[in-house]
């Protein structure tokens, strides 16, 4: 009896154990389990934090381009279109259906089903743009990237480019073709007659020299455009005192009384060569255009910050429609005029690159008959340290 007692105390003492064991073995089994559940979690929300992060990154990037980004999958649904591309169509399609304008649409439709990137160039909107799409596929499920680039200004510069070279050979070509006549009529036998191989001498002396003109001029559009160097401090009064005596006697030949009034005025920070060419430009100007018995004023002063140099003219002024042209490179307002006086049509262009060039402005305020009066702003340099109070 006591042996069957001590028999069933062991076995039921070993269950308990057993089962204190089970229990704690399952116990630790699951905080393994909870253990593994808040590191999968805590992974879970790293990648999430940083996708998040990449996708913030990726959009701030794709919102500060230029270009406009588009991207429609293989139903023609548009999944994502940044700031640019708003501005430049004017809005977020939310399908290929409505992707305008139309040639843009046909092109991303194209490259879509061709698997072949395509490019297309289109005017819209008013004033009027052009704009450059290139469509690129990027799968092969019919998925396709759309970048849109504003060429309105690349466009307008190729004009210019084109308007300049053509105009520069033609301007070019006349001089030149003058002088070649009137050599082949000196050989031809105008030597042999003194008063006409002196009219052809004094032609090919007229015309060399403008040649001579129009090659500096170029030569200096060509440097300004590189910018200038502002590294002097250049008084305007002292520099319009010199070109005012420079051209007094060729203002006295043509008749035309000059007068210059200055106050004392500051320094600006600037190139003296460039900004002599500035001053003479537009005093020899002003000097072609006026007739006989008239006059050109010529005066430096400072107010708000600013040097301004004004040359005010009696000559035949600008008519309202030419206005706004008169600093475009070889623009004449007479062209025959221009020729007869000598002129290039590059000085105003010269004269508007300096003034831009060392920050300031240049304007004009004329009328048919009653003269001209050109204007020029620049800013005054800062003081040195050494002058600070």
């Amino acid at each position: 009896m006591a042996d069957a007692l001590l028999v069933a105390g062991i076995a039921a003492g070993a269950a308990a154990v057993g089962a204190a064991i089970a229990s704690a073995s399952a116990r630790g089994r699951l905080a393994r389990t909870r253990g593994q559940a808040l590191a999968a979690q805590t992974s879970l929300e790293a990648i999430e934090r940083t996708s998040t992060e990449e996708r913030r990154v990726r959009d701030t990037i794709l919102s500060s381009m230029r270009e406009g980004v588009l991207l429609v999958d293989r139903d023609g649904r548009c999944v994502f279109a940044n700031d640019a591309l708003v501005r430049h169509l004017g809005g977020s399609p939310a399908s290929l259906d409505e992707l305008f304008p139309t040639e843009i649409r046909h092109a991303a439709r194209r490259a879509g089903y061709t698997g072949a990137a395509n490019a297309v160039e289109v005017e819209t909107g008013v004033p009027s743009r052009w704009l450059r799409a290139t469509s690129q596929p990027i799968d092969d499920g019919g998925s396709v990237l759309v970048v849109v680039r504003d060429v309105t200004e690349a466009r307008r510069l190729d004009a210019v480019r084109r308007d300049f070279v053509a105009n520069a050979s033609h301007e070019l070509k006349t001089p030149a073709a003058s002088i070649r006549a009137a050599a082949e009529t000196l050989l031809n036998g105008a030597l042999q007659d003194p008063p006409a191989a002196r009219r052809f001498t004094e032609q090919l002396q007229r015309d060399a020299m403008r040649l001579s003109r129009i090659v500096s001029d170029l030569l200096d559009l060509s440097r300004l455009e590189g910018g200038s160097d502002l590294a002097e401090r250049v008084r305007l009064d002292v520099v319009a005192a010199d070109e005012v005596e420079r051209l007094a006697d060729r203002a006295e030949e043509a008749g035309v009384a000059i007068e210059l009034r200055t106050d004392g005025v500051p320094s600006v920070a600037g190139s003296g060569r460039d900004l002599a060419l500035l001053v003479r430009n537009l005093i020899d100007n002003a000097v072609r255009y006026t007739p006989r018995g008239g006059r050109v004023d010529v005066s430096v002063s400072a107010e708000d910050g600013k040097v301004i140099l004004e040359v005010m003219d009696t000559g035949m002024g600008i008519p309202q429609r030419d206005l706004p042209r008169v600093f475009e490179r070889f623009y004449r307002v007479d062209r025959a005029r221009s020729r007869e006086t000598g002129g290039t049509g590059l000085g105003l262009a010269i004269v508007r690159h300096v003034a831009e060039n060392h920050g300031g402005e240049v304007t004009v305020q004329s009328e048919l008959s009653a003269g001209s009066t050109f204007v020029v702003r620049l800013p005054v340099a800062d003081a040195p340290r050494g002058d600070a109070p």
